[in-house]
């Protein structure tokens, strides 16, 4: 057996292992993950799909019809100095505004109509990586931390985050040649279809959450985080450590847990770092789309990692 092939087998192996160990856990404990699955979908239908649903179908009317693209065209000398091209400044504004994962869906929508190449896409994967203002303000600040001031810093973090390392990182990238505005025939359906994919989006956002809700509960109960657990130890209390944990895999479950614990200025740090980052939920909702254009899934969430961590330390001095 070659190397690549060893590779390949074991990898799959391993991915056998993990969803056969996933559901032999529910099926001998399924009181148990079977209301935690329940508690994921009422989470999604509390926290996520109001602030959600009405901007995706915003965002797809946006981008479907062509008013995003030439919207965006007279902010194309600034979005050139960056060595971007002239519709990142739409898909920008659509990602802050409707949350994940509707940058990444904004993008591969661009990909597929001809707007973007394969270059654009990575380097606007960082930039149109954002959660949205009714999530982190409504959701996360005045439901979770029981104060709309928490949530605003932790907006406002979030964003400076993101917008920096994306704009440094376009601009020591290699300049890539941007394609002129082109657009395939107009949809006939316009509207039909822009509903239809933000109902289908949505939902599928609310499985993410449901599944991953349950996974890391399984993970929690037989402590497979727990050598994670004990590194963050070192930094913070038992019980802000297992919930900061349980956001890497399911973050509005974490960030939930995290604001129960009331720790003051790490826990709003943490919250920050969660949302930033996405946990494993999220990233897989977003590579989902990116993957279709070309975005190397490694070097996204390296990055995403780096914008989380410097999230956390803006949150730090300001919370």
């Amino acid at each position: 057996m070659t190397k690549s092939r060893f590779k390949h087998v074991l990898k799959y192996a391993a991915l056998f292992f993990t969803l056969a160990s996933l559901a032999a856990a529910i099926i001998i404990f399924p009181e148990r993950y079977v209301l935690t699955c329940f508690t994921g979908f009422a989470m999604w239908a509390e926290c996520v799909l109001p602030s959600l649903f009405p901007f995706m179908v915003i965002t797809l009317i946006l981008v479907k019809t062509g008013l995003a693209e030439k919207a965006s065209l007279p902010l194309r000398r600034v979005t050139g100095f960056f060595r971007l091209p002239p519709s990142s400044a739409a898909c920008f504004l659509l990602s802050i505004l409707s949350g994940y994962p509707a940058g990444s869906r904004v993008l591969n929508e661009f990909y597929d109509n001809g707007s973007l190449t394969k270059s654009d896409c990575q380097k606007l994967s960082y930039l149109c990586s954002t959660s949205g203002p009714l999530f982190i303000i409504g959701s996360v600040g005045f439901k979770m931390f029981s104060d709309k001031i928490i949530g605003l810093k932790i907006l406002a973090a979030h964003l400076l985050s993101v917008i920096i390392t994306s704009l440094v990182l376009a601009l020591i990238s290699k300049s890539g040649k941007n394609n002129a505005y082109v657009r395939k025939a107009p949809d006939k359906n316009v509207l039909y279809n822009c509903f239809y994919g933000a109902v289908t989006a949505v939902a599928v956002a609310g499985g993410f959450i449901a599944f991953f809700c349950v996974t890391a509960q399984i993970f929690s109960d037989f402590n497979i985080l727990r050598p994670l657990e004990l590194l963050l130890n070192l930094f913070t209390d038992e019980k802000l450590s297992s919930a900061v944990c349980t956001g890497l895999i399911e973050p509005t479950t974490g960030c939930r847990a995290v604001a129960a614990l009331s720790n003051g200025k790490i826990a709003v740090a943490f919250a920050g770092f969660l949302i930033t980052f996405g946990g494993v939920s999220i990233i897989l909702q977003q590579l989902s789309y990116l993957l279709n254009c070309g975005v190397k899934p490694f070097k996204f969430i390296a990055v995403k990692f780096v914008q989380a961590a410097i999230c956390f330390s803006f949150l730090l001095l300001i919370a």
